[in-house]
């Protein structure tokens, strides 16, 4: 034991020697044998090994023929069992970068390997060797660092790196992302090459961060908005066919990068992609899809529907029309009726049909004017246009009822809230009067959206004065000198109020509960051939989407 301790104390003496040498000499390169006596002892012992952390990068710049050797010679180091040796070598590593940025891209490498550690005290010295090298070169670290990002990394180092990016680097972006505007760009670039290969949780996780980015903020132009919907149009892969029977992830990731975009198009992004997708892929398997799913792919394009042009408007209506017959029976056939499902598609219509109003000549039986051939002015359609106001008479009896009866139960409702006394009582009586609110102005919408059908040649609702239900209704502000009357229908300030502003994460946060960050993502991952095609667990495959969207 002593000839060990003399042993260590020997290496330890010579390695100050080679030090001090080096640290009085006015020409270090010269010293190339202290150099290389600091890299041959500094592997001896964990005494050595602590000591030779500091000086092998103090002294690297010096000596560029043992370059390699140098750094071989700390990696060594770096996997050494005793931590407290490791957390010494971790905090030399952005001393090698600061005379030689070439060895940056090297050690974000290694640091990103230490991410796998489970030791608090050297997870800190990773995280702080991070920062260290952000701080003195953010470009080229950012860089090297969303390399171990993109498809190619091992799974449990891109979980490790993805995280670390969500939780240190992400926060700092007002820090760390100057000058700001070239920056943002540049992490925008890393992040699109990241998304070749990610889960729903993580496909968000992106998205959020990149609407937190100025050049996306309140102020962007519309062909910035017109990129973010870009980015999701690539992740909803838009130019595959599927089959809804077999095909659930699909569907899944369709409807949740649509719900994703609708932000971007209520400030202004053509939303005519997804809908000439939906039209042909999505509407014609309407039947098959889950109930869930039908609601939300309904309320979505409700949403989109405004912002589309003519022509998608045209290719649409038949589908949009043939769907709202299915929803609204000619007679009474005492179903259940999904007043939901008819609140959006009469929205839909409505918009559509005000991009091209003589489409629905044919459709509905109008008579609208607009001078084109379209028009099919000399064609009789008039038995269209009995059935079309035939059912819309029905349903709004339908509607009538189902208001009275939602009145009744409000009234229910409050005398329920009176007489309950636990808070599990009132909270269960609270959701049910939330539901009723949202069910009369469902039905209020319905009885708006209908009425204005009823004539031979509509005016179509192109604007705001209807709010969809399920969104927050703006309450109108009255003028100083004029004022603002309620609407006369009366059941819910929908009408005439102007439309609530979209709120930007209302569609995508439902999508991170369904996929959270970090769940189990099996082999669907991936942008390649197999599309959500690839087998149970382990593998990572190529079968898009880490894990269920």
């Amino acid at each position: 034991m002593s000839e060990q301790y003399s042993e260590d104390s020997k290496h330890i003496e010579k390695l100050y020697e080679f030090d001090e040498h080096l640290s009085e000499s006015t020409d270090k390169s010269k010293n190339v044998e202290d150099y290389k006596g600091i890299i041959e002892l500094s592997n001896t012992s964990n005494k050595t090994k602590q000591l030779g952390a500091q000086l092998i990068p103090r002294y690297f710049k010096f000596f560029s023929d043992l370059a390699t050797e140098a750094f071989d010679a700390f990696l060594d180091i770096i996997e050494e069992v005793d931590v407290a040796v490791r957390v010494q070598a971790i905090r030399g590593l952005p001393l090698f970068c600061k005379d030689t940025p070439e060895f940056l891209s090297k050690i974000i490498d290694v640091l990103v390997q230490c991410l796998n550690t489970e030791d608090a005290m050297e997870r800190d010295a990773v995280h702080k060797a991070f920062m260290s090298l952000f701080r003195q070169d953010t470009k080229a670290s950012l860089t090297a660092l969303f390399k171990h990002t993109e498809a190619t990394t091992d799974d449990q180092i891109r979980d490790k790196v993805l995280n670390y990016i969500r939780d240190k680097v992400f926060p700092l972006k007002g820090e760390l992302l100057k000058p700001q505007e070239e920056m943002e760009r540049h992490i925008t670039d890393l992040i699109k090459k990241s998304l070749g290969d990610v889960s729903g949780g993580e496909f968000n996780m992106f998205m959020d961060f990149l609407t937190s980015l100025s050049i996306f903020g309140g102020k962007a132009p519309q062909e910035r908005m017109q990129e973010l919907v870009e980015i999701v149009e690539g992740q909803a892969d838009l130019d595959s066919q599927f089959d809804v029977t077999c095909d659930t992830d699909h569907i899944d990731r369709f409807i949740s990068c649509l719900q994703t975009a609708l932000p971007f198009f209520a400030r202004g992004a053509p939303g005519s992609k997804f809908l000439i997708y939906t039209n042909k892929h999505i509407l014609p398997a309407f039947d098959k899809l889950p109930e869930q799913r039908k609601l939300e792919l309904l309320r979505a394009l409700a949403e989109i529907s405004p912002c589309t042009t003519a022509q998608v408007a045209r290719q649409m209506l038949p589908a949009i029309v043939q769907l709202l017959k299915k929803c609204m029976p000619a007679r009474k056939t005492g179903e259940q009726m999904n007043f939901t499902y008819v609140e959006c598609l009469l929205y839909v219509l409505h918009h559509l049909a005000h991009k091209a109003p003589n489409a629905t000549n044919s459709l509905c039986g109008y008579k609208i004017v607009t001078g084109q051939p379209s028009d099919r002015l000399g064609e009789d359609f008039s038995e269209f246009y009995k059935e079309f106001i035939e059912r819309l008479t029905n349903f709004e009896d339908l509607t009538k009822i189902k208001m009275k009866n939602l009145t009744q139960g409000m009234s229910e409702h409050n005398k329920a809230m009176s007489a309950a006394k636990t808070d599990e009582e009132k909270s269960s009586v609270k959701k049910k009067k939330q539901t009723a609110t949202a069910g009369l102005r469902t039905c209020n919408n319905i009885l708006t959206m209908t009425k204005a059908l009823h004539a031979k040649a509509p005016s179509f609702i192109g604007d705001t004065s209807v709010t969809l239900s399920w969104k927050e209704p703006t309450k109108p502000v009255a003028s100083a000198t004029t004022g603002v009357k309620r609407p006369a229908n009366g059941a819910g300030n929908d009408v005439g109020a102007k439309k609530g502003r979209v709120q930007s994460h209302q569609f995508v946060n439902k999508a991170v509960e369904r996929n959270s960050y970090g769940g189990g993502r099996g082999s669907h991952r991936g942008r390649g051939q197999g599309r959500h095609g690839g087998g149970g667990g382990g593998g990572r495959g190529r079968g898009r989407g880490r894990g269920r969207w």
